[in-house]
């Protein structure tokens, strides 16, 4: 790998793939890092080459895992190998605990000097808070997302930095990207997931809602943006939709919908975030195998799952999860957006405030962190 740091970088899912490219750019503004790892398309653009494709990582869930145990079982220890012979002074793991924890795990076991460095603290605060003693045998550093997490790190036993929320950083569409979708009838955002599983099981109930909605609407347009490993299995489960969405995976063509929308519909996740930051309303719905969900309702701490209430400390988003997800219960909520779109605004607008919006770019903060913890 050469001069400089060396670095070897995990991430598993489209939101990782961005914090990990962001990270990387941020690294190289400071200083001259070599990198090697595991990383979807935006990381590649920063010069990383994927050891395998990260999509093979995106499965979530119990149940949604225990098919696919074999094969990553195989790649935790292909991975771990990868990291012990790359000679890196640290392993930046990025979210996807499940999977970069166990690679973790192992590196430590043959190697203790390097360093491990966790970037996005998992939500012991939301559920299972023995995670963070777990994660204490194998993690060294955290870095936080949300500014309440980091107590919680450090109680474990590990040094963890608040280093602001990306999304604060991220372009919002220009005046020609939102005059794009001007239009007389009303712009429902519809956004299933990025998981294969995930949007399979939404997107027939997602349906039934835009069916619900089109009469009282008859002008209702609807787009859908997505990434790349799902798009194929979208166009397939919306094309018989009553209003069928554009499909955007366009970079451009989604700053503009996310800022031009009247309202979404999301999935439960960072995205409510990200319509957050673009002043879009919204209304949160998820549902997952009944397994998982029990296990995760048992387990659970908090009563809502949308990161706009809980940064806001409000409950503004109106959210219908597991046996909630369904057409008749979410279509009346997002009519009830509709009818009062600023019911939502100062919660957003606090939201962004306390992820670190007007600092220095969450990247660069993330940066300092991962440089200063190897030093120390």
């Amino acid at each position: 790998m050469g001069a400089g740091v060396k670095l070897f970088l995990i991430a598993g899912e489209p939101s990782g793939d961005r914090l990990g490219a962001a990270l990387m750019a941020g690294l190289q503004a400071l200083e001259p890092v070599k990198f090697a790892g595991i990383g979807g398309p935006l990381m590649q653009a920063e010069g990383l080459q994927s050891l395998f494709p990260m999509e093979e990582l995106s499965v979530m869930g119990i149940a949604e895992v225990l098919p696919k145990y074999f094969p990553l079982k195989r790649r935790i220890r292909q991975a771990a190998a990868a990291v012990l012979a790359s000679g890196a002074e640290a392993l930046v793991t990025i979210d996807t605990p499940d999977f970069c924890l166990r690679v973790a795990k192992i590196v430590k076991a043959s190697n203790p000097g390097v360093r491990v460095i966790h970037y996005v603290a998992p939500s012991v605060w939301a559920w299972r808070p023995g995670r963070a003693a777990m994660m204490a045998r194998v993690v060294d550093h955290v870095l936080a997302l949300l500014p309440f997490e980091p107590p919680y790190m450090i109680a474990a036993g590990m040094t963890c930095d608040f280093v602001g929320h990306p999304v604060v950083a991220e372009p919002l569409a220009s005046k020609a990207e939102r005059a794009a979708f001007a239009g007389a009838g009303p712009l429902l955002l519809v956004l299933p997931g990025s998981r294969k599983g995930e949007v399979t099981r939404l997107a027939p109930v997602f349906g039934e809602v835009v069916a619900r909605l089109k009469d009282p609407h008859p002008g209702l347009r609807v787009a859908l943006p997505t990434v790349r490993g799902v798009a194929g299995l979208v166009r397939d489960l919306t094309a018989g939709w009553a209003v069928v969405p554009e499909i955007i995976e366009d970079a451009g063509r989604k700053r503009g919908a996310f800022a031009a929308a009247d309202v979404a519909l999301a999935a439960s996740g960072t995205v409510s975030l990200e319509l957050a930051a673009n002043g879009c309303p919204m209304v949160i719905a998820y549902d997952m195998h009944p397994l998982t969900l029990w296990l995760m309702r048992r387990a659970a701490l908090i009563d809502t799952v949308t990161l706009v209430n809980l940064v806001s400390d409000t409950r503004v988003v109106a959210e219908f999860i597991g046996p909630d997800c369904r057409a008749d219960r979410i279509a009346p909520a997002l009519e009830a957006v509709l009818a009062d779109p600023k019911a939502q605004q100062a919660a957003m607008a606090l939201t962004m405030e306390r992820l670190g919006k007007g600092g220095e770019p969450p990247a660069l903060r993330a940066a300092r962190s991962v440089l200063a913890a190897i030093r120390r």
